[in-house]
């Protein structure tokens, strides 16, 4: 098993983490994911241990200030703790584990990249730069927390505790957030990623039409015949970057979706199941139950109240 990070740092600077855990507990004095006044900005606190959890980020990051996570992609581990951030370029399924107590909850700031943003970014910095070519995607990524990137964390929490400076500052501070993932140690496969060139490319177009058609039926071969691929290879290539078949893949999705369709909505087993694609409610609550180990009912009582009320909004 290999795992995607570099040695932690024994120094540091105790006063910075010190200031980057107290504005982040001022801004999440609740279970679960807190709103703040950015959009695409949420902080986490919990105080659960957390083993083989399913999740599905959004393109973004997660910073750690307290406690630690790391996620499972195949054989490979992704450590995102108060020494390393994950960078989400594309969204995948993978499992997740995490460490906190109700002594030292752990504190994550959530954020999700504004799409038109990071890719206006990607191709400034794409333009003046020159990283190495035909860089591939990559789906996750464990960063070290760099002196500037936790520097822009920190001003970006000083920001949030004050409502005037969220209205003045607010969107540079995102704007700058943006470009300093991508200009980081992942940020060559994130640009490849945002920029959709070459073979990993045409897989992000793939999945975003997945993303958009996932509860119609899906045809791998006319999903190949659009990458211009054969099927073999764009299996081959899916696979590579999301760490599943394209079929497992909008399994996921669907899964995903409809834990979410029936937490926010109360809709029945059988609702759910048909909104996202699934024609047989049995199947569904088998695909379910294997996926989450727990049933659905049991799954959406977690997640009423471990995620939050702001998870739980459309």
């Amino acid at each position: 098993m290999s795992v995607l990070l570099n040695p932690i740092n024994a120094k540091g600077a105790p006063s910075r983490r010190r200031e980057l855990v107290e504005l982040a507990g001022r801004l999440a004095p609740r279970h679960g994911y807190n709103p703040t006044g950015l959009h695409g900005v949420r902080i986490l606190r919990t105080e659960e241990v957390l083993h083989d959890i399913p999740v599905l980020y959004k393109p973004g990051a997660v910073f750690v200030l307290q406690g630690r996570k790391q996620g499972m992609l195949e054989d490979e581990v992704y450590l995102y703790d108060e020494e390393h951030y994950l960078a989400v370029s594309v969204p995948v399924p993978f499992r997740m584990e995490s460490v906190a107590s109700a002594e030292c909850p752990l504190l994550a700031v959530y954020f999700e990249f504004d799409m038109q943003l990071a890719a206006e970014i990607a191709s400034d910095v794409e333009a003046r730069c020159s990283g190495p070519a035909g860089t591939a995607a990559r789906s996750l990524m464990s960063s070290r927390m760099e002196p500037d990137i936790e520097d822009v964390v920190l001003r970006l929490l000083r920001v949030l505790n004050d409502p005037m400076e969220i209205v003045v500052l607010g969107a540079g501070i995102l704007r700058e957030l943006h470009y300093r993932i991508l200009v980081g140690p992942q940020g060559a496969q994130m640009i490849a990623a945002l920029q959709q060139k070459g073979t990993s490319g045409k897989i992000v177009q793939s999945l975003a039409r997945l993303r958009e058609t996932y509860s119609l039926e899906i045809s791998v071969t006319a999903l190949a015949q659009e990458a211009g691929m054969s099927v073999p290879s764009y299996h081959a290539h899916f696979k590579a970057l999301t760490g599943s078949s394209p079929m497992q893949y909008v399994k996921a999705m669907r899964l995903h979706e409809a834990r979410l369709i029936m937490a926010r909505q109360e809709k029945t087993i059988a609702e759910a199941a048909l909104s996202v694609g699934y024609l047989s409610p049995a199947q569904f609550s088998r695909d379910f139950k294997r996926h989450f180990r727990r049933t659905a009912s049991e799954e959406v009582k977690w997640v009423r109240s471990h995620l939050g009320e702001l998870a739980l909004r459309p």
